[in-house]
């Protein structure tokens, strides 16, 4: 008998988690993020919080926030905690900080060969707005390209306010 799922916690990444979260990062893509990206994004205001389980790292996020839009740059959940619906609550709680900051539209890109990512956006709402070419690394000198995803968050208005 499997043990249930516990409630996830979320809270903002410290710098010392940065050894956890590239641990995760490097187990979880085949093309990394780097240490310095991520202290970056700190560095310069992004949103980037840790997802922890059982007192454990379990993944991490980063969302940027500008001009009406959020940008989610990174979702990741450790391969060992993986199918479990915590992708999909950091995903969850990243719209509700997007809502909260009064965001009109959030985007991302995702790989097309990243399948299960794509299942989850999709049934959030995400949608296909756009291609970038060659966007991502890949094996050998081959490049992926992005499928750029959106998703309204508030409903436009019309006339003046």
């Amino acid at each position: 008998k499997s043990e249930p799922l516990a409630c996830p916690g979320f809270r903002r990444m410290q710098d010392e988690d940065i050894e956890l979260v590239m641990a995760i990062e490097q187990a979880a893509y085949p093309f990394p993020w780097s240490e310095g990206i991520f202290r970056d994004c700190m560095r310069v205001g992004y949103t980037c919080v840790v997802c922890e389980q059982h007192g454990r790292v379990c993944g991490y996020a980063v969302l940027s926030v500008s001009a009406g839009e959020a940008h989610i740059l990174n979702v990741c959940v450790a391969p060992a905690s993986q199918g479990q619906g915590l992708g999909r609550r950091m995903l969850e709680y990243l719209l509700d900080l997007a809502s909260v900051g009064r965001v009109d539209t959030v985007l991302l890109e995702v790989r097309p060969s990243n399948h299960a990512a794509r299942a989850l956006y999709d049934t959030v709402g995400f949608n296909e707005i756009g291609l970038r070419r060659a966007y991502y690394p890949a094996q050998g000198s081959d490049r992926e390209d992005a499928l750029v995803l959106a998703k309204a968050l508030m409903p436009a208005t019309t006339g003046p306010a």
